[in-house]
Parts: structure tokens; sequence; C-alpha cells
């Protein structure tokens, strides 16, 4: 009897991810943000493990805040683009290395202070109410599945 071979459609087509960029409008520290975040929102945000992001030479951490919407059934996270903690693997031996000790997760941003994602993928960002005079509203921002940070949003998932 002759076997016969029977192939998969498999769609690698990876989607994009709908981020939402917050800037604040002045310094503040995160427990005092996220405080203000709570007293206004019917969600409240807490505290879980950082996001980590190994490097050749240093390994940076990102807090991350999560709350749960109860009504849409949504994880919504915060994540600080400034890393608030870098420890140094080892010693860099290159004369110009692109590893240094504070990291961005998004580098061509670094006037954003967090980045919003959801567990779901929409980019409505308007069920999370914000604080007056402390953030600007949310930019949407689209991550492309070709993207770094995107493999690892999708590890942390």
């Amino acid at each position: 009897m002759k076997t016969q071979k029977i192939l998969l459609d498999i769609e690698n087509d990876d989607e994009n991810i709908s981020l939402g960029l917050v800037r604040l409008a002045k310094e503040i520290p995160q427990h005092e943000l996220f405080y203000h975040l709570n007293t206004i929102n019917s969600f409240n945000f807490s505290r879980i493990d950082d996001l980590v992001y190994h490097g050749n030479y240093f390994e940076y951490h990102f807090p991350r805040f999560q709350a749960f919407h109860s009504d849409s059934k949504i994880c919504i996270h915060f994540i600080a683009n400034k890393c608030c903690n870098s420890k140094q693997k080892k010693i860099s031996t290159e004369l110009f290395s692109e590893e240094l000790e504070n990291k961005y997760l998004l580098d061509h941003f670094q006037d954003v202070d967090y980045i919003i994602k959801t567990s779901e993928p929409f980019d409505d960002f308007s069920l999370i109410l914000l604080p007056e005079n402390l953030m600007f509203q949310i930019q949407d921002f689209t991550l492309s599945s070709e993207e770094e940070l995107y493999h690892i949003f999708q590890y942390y998932e």
C-alpha cells in the first residue's frame, strides 16, 4: 500500500500587536501614578514580576503592572519603557558596544514612560480612565512580528 503525504496548511503569519504608548505630563513615582489610576478606574493595577531582557552584557528589568477589566474580560499590562534595574553579566571587551547600563524597550520612543499591552488584540484603550494632569492621551502603536520586542511580549503571555 502506498503512503500518502498530507500537507498541512499552517500559516506562520504572526499578527501585529496593538500597543498603547503612555507619556506622563510630569514626573511622579510609580506607586503614585497607579494609585491615581486605581482610584478612578473600576479595576486595580498591581505590581507583578518584572519583564526581564537578557542582553549580551547586561540583564535588564522592566517593571510591570497588571489589572483585569471584569466587564470586558481583558487583562491590561502597563510595562515601563525604561529599565529600573540592570545587572552586568560580563564586561564588554568591544570598543563600541551597543549595550549600555540603561535600556529602553522602544529605543526610538525614549519619551514614552509606559507601554500598554492587553490580552486581546484590540487598540481601543478608551476603557482606561486617565488621571487628570498626570498623563497625556494614549497613543496607538503597532508592533510588527519581525521586531524583537514582539517575541519578548509573546514569551510573557
